[in-house]
């Protein structure tokens, strides 16, 4: 196993850079995600680690050797794509052992390898099978297998659970959360979906336009975000704000308000901090989220356990839970206090 370090790493694509000085250290056995909108650079970022894309300037390590100019297969990196990549006309255990082959690795170490991951991964009883009989979730920890058997020091996921669905997702990701419990070998993960990125990280690299935003762990971004941006990307549904005119109490005008919609409270008109003309309900069962818009036009999202009785276009008023509003400077967007 080993870290990896990355020092005022740069990438460029002609005259355009897209990687503006990144610094980042990942210890041996993290589990890393990177998480931002699309084009913010994340994979970019992963593939430089990879050495599928080549360094502008900087430098990646991993342990203590520089791999700018180290081969991939020579990195000591397994990566899992978004597309599986499997050989179709191979069975799993010809798909899992083919790298290994490649490599000249006898065949009896081939073999307890293979059928280690398989049994890792619960996928014993499909080491005979194609990949076109596999669901795309089994597919998948076929493709996990495939890292497996390589024992990298880093595992690379980009996006592995994107083309699942929901209930799949759910059920890969618990898989992942727990091979890595059981490997304890360092993850790097990229995604755009902060939900995996809340679940899975021991630390959350938040990415915006090629520049890191924030590191920390899921909770310390979603207790203490860094700027609206981090704010408003991590927590769902995300952050409200406000303008200091769309609130009751007084703020100065130099602030942006955030509020998340699960610190919203249900309140008296005289208690209220924010008040909002009710346009929809969800009912998701365990909780409602109520839509509402406040007098100067500001959308925002309240989370209750209990639905409003209130007909749409009434008026609900709003608490906070204390020590929970977050307020952010209306130019730089930096949070100054909470």
């Amino acid at each position: 196993m080993a870290g990896v370090t990355i020092n005022n790493l740069r990438k460029s694509y002609g005259d355009v850079e897209v990687m503006h000085g990144i610094d980042l250290q990942i210890d041996d056995g993290e589990f890393v995600v990177f998480v931002g909108p699309s084009g913010c650079g994340k994979s970019t970022l992963l593939r430089m680690i990879a050495g599928l894309e080549d360094v502008t300037s900087g430098t990646v390590s991993i342990g203590d050797q520089v791999v700018n100019y180290v081969a991939p297969s020579k990195r000591g990196v397994a990566m899992v794509f978004q597309t599986y990549a499997l050989y179709p006309h191979m069975s799993v255990y010809k798909n899992m052992s083919f790298g290994l082959k490649q490599q000249k690795t006898p065949a009896a170490e081939i073999d307890e390898r293979v059928r280690a991951a398989a049994e890792i991964l619960q996928i014993t009883d499909y080491l005979d099978r194609s990949p076109r009989n596999l669901s795309g979730g089994q597919r998948q920890r076929v493709a996990i297998g495939r890292a497996i058997v390589r024992d990298p020091e880093v595992f690379l996921f980009d996006e592995p659970l994107s083309n699942l669905d929901a209930s799949l997702r759910v059920q890969t990701r618990l898989e992942i959360a727990r091979l890595h419990e059981r490997l304890g070998t360092t993850m790097i993960y990229v995604t755009h979906d902060q939900v995996e990125a809340m679940t899975l990280a021991d630390k959350i690299v938040v990415l915006r336009d090629g520049v890191i935003e924030q590191v920390g762990s899921p909770i310390e971004l979603y207790t203490n975000p860094a700027n609206q941006f981090v704010a408003s990307f991590i927590g769902s549904p995300k952050m409200n704000f406000f303008a200091s005119n769309d609130l009751v109490t007084d703020t100065p005008t130099t602030h942006i308000t955030g509020i998340r919609p699960e610190h919203l409270i249900l309140s008296a008109k005289d208690e209220a901090v924010v008040s909002g003309k009710l346009e929809l309900i969800e009912q998701l069962g365990e909780y409602a989220l109520a839509y509402l818009v406040s007098g100067t036009g500001t959308e925002f999202t309240a989370k209750m356990e209990v639905p409003p009785s209130t007909s749409i276009g009434q008026t609900l008023h709003f608490s906070a839970k204390p020590n929970t509003t977050h307020f952010f400077d209306a130019e730089s967007t930096v949070r100054v206090m909470n």
